[in-house]
């Protein structure tokens, strides 16, 4: 994968930053898409052109906004002249009771976690064709099962889902698409420790998982698993098997 150039977006913080760490040490060239997290994404790419030269940017773009697609892609191919890789990561996530939905958060949500990965696909594909690349979706076990009060959340997830299936047969036989799953790998901001509990007990391998495990869930899926596509791998301790 030496040289190869990965995009993932919402790459500054979290299960983004990890996957750019890990696909950089394993000689990934990475794109960090932020949108508000400047500090936090200029501060990993100086880490990551610390470590090798010339093999790390940044791009700033607001994913709601029908502009930033081609913005974002461009700025990736800047950086080698190709793309090999597309990681939809970047994602809104909190609580929509029914009651009180407004239009302004279905925007949100869905731009973010189902329009964006769509439109960017549709960008990149051309490119990644060239390079017989493929496109990772970071979805969510919540997209199979629904989450109580986060309906636009859940309804989006599942979304991203089915877009990842049926990118995979429309891109076939160029470009390879997938998806992996989390469960229960980062608290949410606030969340209080019976919930967490309560989460746990039903996850069969017992603990928390690690953003590391998804960063090694999405290196294989680009570059070890050539005869894989259309695929969601759930990297959640089991936590599915109670589905």
């Amino acid at each position: 994968m030496a040289g190869k150039t990965v995009l993932i977006t919402g790459a500054a913080q979290r299960i983004g930053a990890a996957i750019a760490r890990y696909l950089h040490a394993k000689q990934f060239n990475v794109v960090i898409h932020y949108n508000r997290s400047a500090q936090e994404a200029n501060q990993l790419a100086h880490e990551l052109s610390h470590i090798r030269s010339n093999s790390c940017c940044t791009v700033q773009a607001d994913l709601q906004a029908a502009s930033s697609y081609d913005w974002v892609i461009d700025t990736a191919l800047e950086l080698t002249g190709s793309l090999d890789a597309l990681v939809n990561n970047a994602s809104v996530f909190y609580q929509t009771r029914l009651a009180l939905i407004q239009e302004p958060s279905w925007n949100e949500i869905i731009g973010t976690n189902l329009k964006a990965p769509l439109f960017l696909a549709r960008r990149a594909a051309v490119h990644l064709e060239k390079t017989r690349g493929c496109i990772i979706n970071i979805t969510d076990i919540h997209g199979s099962r629904p989450l109580l009060q986060h309906s636009m959340y859940s309804v989006a997830k599942s979304g991203l889902n089915m877009l990842t299936r049926c990118l995979a047969r429309e891109l076939a036989p160029d470009v390879r698409v997938n998806a992996v799953s989390p469960g229960a790998i980062l608290w949410p901001a606030g969340m209080d420790e019976e919930t967490k509990d309560s989460i746990l007990a039903t996850v069969p391998l017992q603990r928390l998982g690690d953003p590391a495990d998804i960063a090694k869930a999405v290196h294989f899926l680009i570059a070890e698993a050539d005869y894989v596509t259309g695929q969601i791998l759930p990297v959640d301790g089991g936590r599915s098997l109670s589905e």
